[in-house]
């Protein structure tokens, strides 16, 4: 179990409220507000049926405080930027050095007002306790949409650890808000995940340092959730990071924790845990342990030291042939530390389906070498560290027609830029899983990635992946060009050929958004 200490948050929870109150799971703000928000997005942070696209860029310099960070939302339909750190007014904050605000981010309807809200992990956060600073201790932000967008109307909070669930403790380097995951059930509560991959665990009378923990909330609820708790697989250890990553649907979510020990001498070789949100005992209901493990079935690949199995996840519905509605999930499971051959750190994806009763069957296993996939197994290039899947068109049953997967591979070489990134597009369905896959690198012609690739730009370290579009950040960009980073989102047709609608890029000092950042296009 958790070891848990009695104490109360650091502070009162601190929410400065502008013109309206609101809360993490509350209802019912203003019924103006309500009536102004159509929503109908799952990033809607004005509520006008219009997606919004949030950017991070947790590298950049708030008031002279390196590293402070801080998250630009761009509104759809043109219609402004908004630009939020902890110098924002009412954020209860003050930008420090190293603090990353915008490491993490998740969007869902807190309140249930028809206006998304946003929540901002800032995980090396610290936080002062009786005079003494807890380093990276962390904290989270929720600042809630209006139909004017952010700014005058809109509320925030803050929390610690503590704040956030009074029933545990804030420590030095938990790293709380290091991972976010939100959403709305299946039966329409709003939820919200928060990791920790940072906290040490005490189980069978010894603490276990950076083991991790998540938090989780749904509705009113609010429970901790950690390996060896009831039901849940695996076993507390040193450096498992459990909550290291996070991602789920309106039925399941899942845990990440890259760090797990398979067996007695594979450490670093990665797990991950799925639940679902159904509640027991006040916590969600665990449903699978997945890993590499040589006894584990079902999944391709042997467990071995520094895999990183679950480095990177995502989630997206699947509904199969013979039901009228998404009752399953797909997960994409990044293993960007995979030795494929005797080529280490080449890297691999893992594909599996979910399904009600937890038992999960693999679709798909890809690496460098797989049937049909362009390009080979290269040392370094970390395939898998990261993954963003998503249906195309979640109305219709499943198919390969409608499923896609975009792989970052951030240290391919692209001719002679070393380490200048790629994303690769499989569709994970598919029955040859080469048939139909696409390698795109930034280049001035002739790719949906614009510019040109140069030596460490490791496209494909920042992802995620909608319906309609797919987003790729180039935070890291050495492009003359795009020296502050940039974010590509690219219409899902377009790389299918079937429209020539075009890719829009976001960047500073174009398009509204202040001319200023270190590490702009953070994303997924």
């Amino acid at each position: 179990m958790r070891k848990r200490m009695s104490g109360v948050g650091l502070m009162a929870i601190a929410v400065t409220v502008f013109a309206v109150t609101g809360g993490v799971g509350t209802r019912g703000q203003q019924a103006a507000a309500a009536a102004a928000c159509a929503g109908g997005t799952a990033t809607d942070f004005n509520g006008d049926g219009v997606t919004d696209t949030v950017v991070a860029d947790p590298n950049a310099t708030v008031t002279e405080a390196a590293r402070a960070g801080l998250v630009r939302v761009v509104l759809g339909a043109g219609k402004g930027v908004f630009e939020i750190s902890q110098a924002t007014s009412g954020m209860n904050a003050v930008p420090e050095r190293g603090d990353q605000f915008g490491a993490a981010r998740a969007a869902f309807d807190a309140d249930g007002d028809g206006c998304t809200d946003l929540v901002v992990g800032a995980p090396y956060e610290d936080v002062t306790k009786d005079g003494a600073d807890l380093h990276d201790a962390g904290a989270v932000y929720v600042i809630h949409g209006t139909p004017a967008g952010f700014g005058a109307g809109s509320s925030i909070e803050s929390y610690t650890q503590a704040q956030f669930d009074p029933s545990t403790v804030t420590e030095e380097y938990d790293r709380f808000g290091f991972a976010l995951q939100s959403g709305t059930t299946s039966d329409s509560a709003p939820y919200l995940a928060i990791g920790a991959p940072g906290e040490n665990i005490t189980s069978g009378g010894k603490e276990f340092a950076d083991a991790g923990c998540i938090h989780y909330m749904q509705g009113a609820a609010k429970s901790t959730v950690n390996e060896d708790d009831p039901g849940v697989p695996g076993v507390v250890e040193a450096h498992d990071r459990f909550g290291y990553s996070l991602t789920g649907t309106n039925r399941y979510f899942a845990v990440g924790s890259p760090g797990e020990t398979i067996g007695a001498d594979t450490p670093f070789a990665g797990a991950v845990t799925v639940f679902k949100h159904t509640l027991t005992g006040g916590a969600p209901t665990a449903l699978a342990g997945l890993d590499q493990g040589v006894t584990q079935e079902g999944l391709d690949g042997v467990a071995e030291p520094n895999d990183q199995f679950g480095t990177s996840i995502d989630m997206t519905n699947f509904r199969p042939d013979d039901q009228t509605y998404n009752s399953d999930a797909l997960l994409a499971i990044g293993t960007p530390g995979e030795t494929v051959g005797s080529v280490t750190n080449s890297g691999a994806v893992t594909v599996v389906r979910i399904k009600p009763s937890g038992a999960y069957t693999q679709v798909a296993a890809v690496d460098a070498s797989s049937d049909g996939v362009e390009g080979f197994p290269t040392e370094g290039d970390f395939f898998g560290q990261r993954v963003a899947l998503t249906n195309t068109d979640t109305s219709v049953v499943s198919s390969d027609a409608t499923i896609r997967l975009a792989v970052g591979v951030p240290g391919r070489d692209v001719k002679d830029a070393k380490d200048a990134g790629a994303v690769h597009i499989l569709r994970p369905l598919d029955t040859s899983i080469g048939a139909n896959d696409k390698v795109i690198t930034r280049a001035p012609s002739g790719s949906v990635l614009p510019g040109t690739a140069t030596s460490r730009d490791y496209t494909g370290i920042s992802l995620t992946a909608g319906s309609d579009n797919l987003y790729v950040g180039v935070p890291y960009s050495k492009n003359s060009d795009t020296p502050k980073g940039v974010l590509y989102v690219i219409p899902w047709t377009d790389m299918t050929g079937s429209t020539t609608t075009g890719t829009t890029t976001l960047k500073p000092g174009a398009g509204g958004i202040p001319d200023a950042g270190m590490s702009f296009g953070v994303v997924g």
